[in-house]
């Protein structure tokens, strides 16, 4: 008689699930401590997103949800027959692209330079006055930025006229093609610093026999850093990148804001102002709604799409 060796399919238990239990039995703790987090994220982040229905209704305050006006994409056709919308797009993409080069790039650079610094006194009080520009409000930062560059007494305009390359003071805050390049030095000023601490500890987790073998080998300085510092601290640079193409359009308005004025608002206006002045500040929820949607789906593209590309040809990615 021929037994059977066949085993029912229906009773054997997928691995990758029976995994997933055995993990999550043997770190039960870790996962009911994550619980307040999900919770937090879940209120805070996905359950706000419902707000998106504005976008397709003709939305007024003080009426129920089944009351509003149903418009349906009325608002993004709108939106995107706005020849301001674009010229706000222009500015956005531009600060945003200014922005991500100065403000990734130099704080890598000074974090090197900080790593090379061998006099740890020194070393810590560079790191101390670099830091302190972050917690500064930008409304002080845009009252310093203002009368440094002022006409009145401002010490750029002094300098320069005391080293007799202008005769007369220049109004740089009045000049709109100006206002993108005093922003991004006004941003690499403040966060500067603060943005070098990642990467500062990432080169704290490089071996140092590595440095050794390279110095024996007769490696100067500036190999050591190139083939060494920065190749360890890749994975960081790359995930920091990643990350910072996934917010290059959403760059905030505060500093624009501050800085700004009615002289240079052809350069200053971004899509967050753009949607403060034209969707609340007038009233039109539903029209601030779609701007604000737009800008969403345009940094989940970016993300997705610079974690697929280094993901695919650098093994290295945040998802």
């Amino acid at each position: 008689m021929k037994v059977s060796t066949e085993t029912d399919e229906s009773l054997v238990i997928p691995k990758k699930k029976k995994n997933f239990w055995k993990t999550m039995k043997k770190q039960k703790i870790l996962y009911f401590m994550s619980i307040p987090v999900v919770i937090y994220v879940f209120i805070f982040n996905y359950l706000p997103v419902w707000g998106w229905t504005m976008a397709f209704q003709n939305f007024r305050p003080g009426r129920a949800f089944f009351e509003q006006e149903w418009v349906g994409f009325a608002h993004f056709i709108e939106l995107f027959n706005d020849p301001h919308f674009f010229l706000v797009l222009r500015n956005t993409l531009a600060m945003s692209v200014l922005l991500l080069i100065a403000g990734f790039t130099i704080p890598i650079i000074f974090a090197v330079l900080l790593n090379e610094l061998r006099d740890s006194i020194f070393k810590r009080s560079v790191q101390t006055i670099s830091y302190l520009p972050h917690f500064v409000s930008w409304v002080v930062v845009a009252g310093i930025v203002t009368k440094v560059l002022s006409t009145d007494g401002g010490i750029v305009n002094e300098l320069l006229m005391g080293l007799n390359l202008i005769d007369n003071p220049i109004q740089f805050m009045a000049k709109g093609e100006w206002f993108w390049y005093i922003l991004t030095a006004s941003d690499v000023w403040k966060q500067m610093g603060w943005n070098s601490i990642i990467f500062l500890a990432a080169m704290a987790g490089v071996d140092p026999q590595l440095y050794e073998a390279a110095r024996v080998d007769g490696a100067g300085r500036f190999r050591r850093i190139w083939h060494i510092t920065l190749p360890g601290i890749r994975p960081t640079i790359l995930v920091i990148l990643i990350l910072s193409i996934g917010n290059l359009i959403s760059i905030g308005f505060e500093r624009q804001l501050l800085l700004g004025n009615s002289m240079v608002r052809e350069y200053s206006e971004v899509l967050e102002l753009y949607a403060l002045n034209y969707g609340i500040g007038m009233g039109r929820y539903s029209y601030g709604t779609a701007i604000s949607i737009f800008n969403s789906l345009v940094s989940i593209f970016l993300l997705l799409v610079a974690n697929g590309v280094f993901k695919r040809y650098s093994n290295t990615s945040v998802m």
